[in-house]
């Protein structure tokens, strides 16, 4: 069996989720909620439920989270649902904290501006708990699984799943009004995350330079399950031939890249770059 460099558990990643989702549940329950507005997701859809029946928007969301979590966890794998499930239970923590402090809205008799001041401590918040890999769960689920047999892009599919939500609230209020708050929100939310993890773009060329290019590329192989080429090359200073490892993929991966490249070779140099265009297909697996 091939030795093992990347661990299973960084700490890190879940502190970077305990914030993000701290300020999502202070944007949401501080500014959001008290001049009812809807968001996307399935906070949204919790946030009808209140507004309708006074169910406390907590206990709709973890759980309907559960129900989604039975299904996600035999289809996706308990180990791409890990952060999902420590997501779910802190947020509905949070919620529920905020609910029992925050009994009037932040920012009164500005529904406009108390929305977008919380669309943008949500949208950072959601953006912190992307760029550790985690997930809120919800709407994050379905369009996961849905991404698993079908070829959508998920923020594509995330994006209609809101717009769908968001809209429905009409029936509640009848009011176009709050549908044009909740889509600047929702615009205000998106620009955020995206500043947050670091633009539009969808992947990324690494170039790593190490002596241990093969122990590292076998590692991406079979670790990371991600193809790599190496190339030869030639240091013009020294005039030593030497080895470059070329890797295309998701920007979400990078952390975990880097983390697996450090621990084999602390000396190895990485150079990262920002590829323009969607992320394609044929980089996804490893070529038979």
């Amino acid at each position: 069996m091939p030795k093992r460099y990347l661990k299973e558990f960084y700490w890190k990643d879940y502190v970077t989720i305990l914030f993000g989702l701290a300020f999502y549940a202070l944007g949401l329950i501080g500014f959001i909620k008290p001049v009812g507005i809807v968001t996307g997701g399935l906070t949204g859809i919790a946030l009808l439920v209140e507004y309708a029946t006074e169910i406390p928007l907590q206990y709709t969301y973890f759980f309907t989270n559960c129900a989604l979590l039975l299904v996600a966890l035999k289809l996706l794998g308990f180990k791409f649902m890990v952060k999902t499930i420590f997501g779910v239970i802190v947020l509905t923590f949070l919620l529920t904290l905020c609910q029992e402090y925050i009994k009037e809205p932040i920012v009164k008799n500005e529904p406009l501006l108390s929305g977008v001041i919380g669309g943008m401590l949500c949208g950072t918040g959601i953006g912190l708990v992307f760029s550790a890999n985690g997930s809120t769960g919800g709407t994050d689920i379905i369009v996961a699984l849905i991404n698993k047999y079908k070829n959508i892009a998920f923020g594509r599919g995330m994006l209609l799943c809101d717009f769908i939500i968001i809209c429905s609230s009409y029936f509640l209020f009848y009011d176009y009004q709050k549908i044009v708050y909740a889509l600047i929100v929702m615009g205000v939310m998106t620009y955020c995350i995206d500043i947050v993890i670091n633009g539009f773009r969808q992947s990324i060329q690494i170039l790593i330079f190490s002596e241990k290019y093969d122990i590292i590329a076998d590692a991406i192989n079979h670790e990371l399950r991600r193809g790599c080429t190496v190339l030869d090359a030639t240091g013009w200073y020294t005039k030593k031939p030497s080895k470059v490892i070329i890797v295309l993929a998701k920007r979400s991966e990078a952390i975990e890249m880097f983390r697996l490249i450090k621990s084999i070779d602390e000396r190895a140099f990485i150079s990262q770059s920002t590829v323009r265009g969607v992320y394609g297909e044929g980089f996804d697996k490893i070529k038979a």
